[in-house]
């Protein structure tokens, strides 16, 4: 019950997956120890180039005659920056008000080896995608001089037409308290949060927030394509944004030329199957990655030397939190409050130092440095957002079926605060948004890989977020699809970054035309 890729407003240390520069910036870069075997096959293999499906709805050609007016980024100098126009629905186009849908463009900085365009977009749902491609032409200069790289805001994020569901105040209550409480007065104070949240959106973007769904977004995707002036594109998709490819290339697969895959949603189902395991994978990061690695960390962050010690210190915080918060002018530190800030920061490894620090200041927090307290004031401040929950809940309440019943939800919220505590206690609150949600389910894309080219998947085993085992179905689910196993590792987004063995599969594929001809396993570099 969390959002798929940590906000560019996450705790200091993490960034949105995608952007490619959270890899940039890593201290230790080692050699990774690889099986990489078998890349042989073209990366068309797989595709029915025998029959072409057809565009799957035709666009008005007041949409597909526009012209991009591409001027340099105001926020992004290295970065070409349009807009265009969109239907709001696009299985009923020139009903409602059209969406304004921002793009942007990085060049091929090799225009006479150029092989095509690579898309990228964002995860969440709620991560802002335009500024992205510069990241990764500068992480992945190869890719970056064969490809023209272009990314979008997706409906309903950013400088695209944006939904809004509350005021920053309005959303602190949804996440105050302790999520753990199971108390009667306490789970109906949840509930009536999550009905409010949901309420709200609809109070407040009820007009567009029935179009914000994966589906329309694919349709948005091969809008763009087409002004492009390309009969194909080249897609790279992290986090939510493997959702994004997966839908895309079920409904325009002969649009596809290659199509990379990181940090994969369970996209053969629903998102309430897909939530459910999170809660799960985050204790199991959290538990078997980060907890043993603050332990052997005592003489530094004096958090315990096992990870039982750990773990008690760990409950011995969380529960003087709830019996007296800490305040910091605006900010309230509470219980959630400090599983918000762990959930935020073991995303990425790297960020496990800076999460420690703020553990051991919230301990001396009277007598901390100024410095390691604004830190923890900002990690604390920045977890989340309105604007990213409110396209958060569009697509994840209205892109499947969820549950209705809020009874299930108390009992499914009660069994995952005890399993799980540190994702699973929040199962009711963000639950019974969806299960409160005003629309109907999107039209339902079935995922199955036909027609398609080969596309490349990847997946860490220990990933909070999109977990191994959803990953797992997603690529049964994608037929002809190869996917790359990083062991030894939990992070959320595999390239571009230092494993040398995911590179050269992603750039062999990318820029050789070369999938691998089976799955394959990558271990990951280890720190000396």
């Amino acid at each position: 019950m969390t959002n798929t890729e940590p906000t560019d407003t996450a705790p200091a240390g993490t960034a949105s997956t995608g952007t490619a520069s959270p890899r940039a910036r890593r201290a230790a870069l080692v050699v990774a120890a690889a099986v990489l075997a078998g890349l042989a096959l073209p990366a068309t293999a797989g595709a029915d180039t025998a029959r072409d499906p057809g565009d799957a709805d035709p666009a008005p050609a007041r949409y597909t005659h526009q012209t991009l007016n591409w001027q340099p980024c105001a926020a992004q100098s290295a970065l070409d920056c349009a807009t265009m126009t969109a239907p709001r629905d696009w299985h009923h186009p020139g009903v409602g008000a059209d969406l304004t849908i921002a793009v942007s463009r990085h060049r091929a900085t090799d225009p006479a080896n150029r092989k095509g365009t690579l898309l990228m977009a964002a995860g969440g749902p709620g991560a802002s995608g335009l500024l992205r491609p510069a990241g990764l032409a500068t992480t992945a200069p190869a890719v970056g001089a064969a490809y023209d790289i272009v990314g979008f805001d997706q409906r309903g994020v950013g400088q695209s037409t944006k939904a809004v569901c509350q005021t920053p105040e309005e959303f602190d209550d949804f996440l105050a308290g302790d999520y753990r409480d199971q108390s009667p007065a306490a789970v109906d104070r949840v509930i009536a949060n999550a009905k409010k949240l949901a309420a709200d959106c609809q109070e407040r973007s009820g007009d567009l927030i029935p179009y914000l769904n994966t589906e329309q977004t694919a349709h948005d995707i091969d809008l763009f394509r087409g002004l492009l002036g390309e009969r194909r594109l080249s897609y790279f998709g992290p986090s939510y944004a493997s959702m994004i490819g997966a839908y895309y290339g079920t409904l325009f697969p002969h649009r596809v030329e290659r199509m990379v895959l990181d940090s994969n949603v369970g996209f053969e189902g629903t998102w309430e199957k897909f939530e459910l395991g999170q809660p799960m994978s985050f204790q199991r990061r959290f538990d078997e990655d980060f907890v043993p690695w603050l332990a052997a960390r005592d003489a530094t962050y004096h958090w315990g030397s096992t990870p039982e010690e750990v773990t008690a210190h760990w409950e011995q915080r969380r529960a003087a939190l709830h019996d007296r918060p800490i305040v910091e002018g605006p900010l309230t530190i509470g219980p959630n409050q400090l599983d918000n800030v762990a959930i935020g920061a073991i995303y990425e490894a790297a960020n496990f130092p800076v999460l420690a620090g703020i553990l051991a200041t919230v301990d001396n927090w009277q007598t901390a440095d100024p410095a390691a307290k604004a830190t923890a004031v900002n990690a604390f401040s920045h977890y989340l957002s309105p604007d990213f929950l409110a396209e958060y809940f569009s697509v994840t309440c209205s892109d499947t079926p969820w549950t209705k019943d809020l009874d299930t939800w108390v009992e499914r919220g009660a069994e995952n605060t005890a399993r799980f505590p540190l994702a699973g206690a929040r199962t009711l609150a963000f639950s019974a948004v969806c299960a409160s949600w005003p629309v109907a389910p999107a039209p339902r894309v079935k995922v199955t890989g036909a027609h398609l080219a080969t596309t490349l998947m990847l997946n860490s085993v220990h990933d909070p977020a999109t977990y191994y085992e959803a990953a797992l179905g997603a690529h049964r689910a994608l037929r002809g699809s190869r996917l790359v196993t990083v062991t030894g590792n939990g992070d959320h987004g595999q390239y571009p970054g230092p494993n040398t063995c995911v590179t050269d599969a992603v750039e062999r594929y990318l820029l050789d035309d070369e999938a691998p001809a089976h799955d394959l396993t990558c271990a990951s570099p280890q720190a000396g």
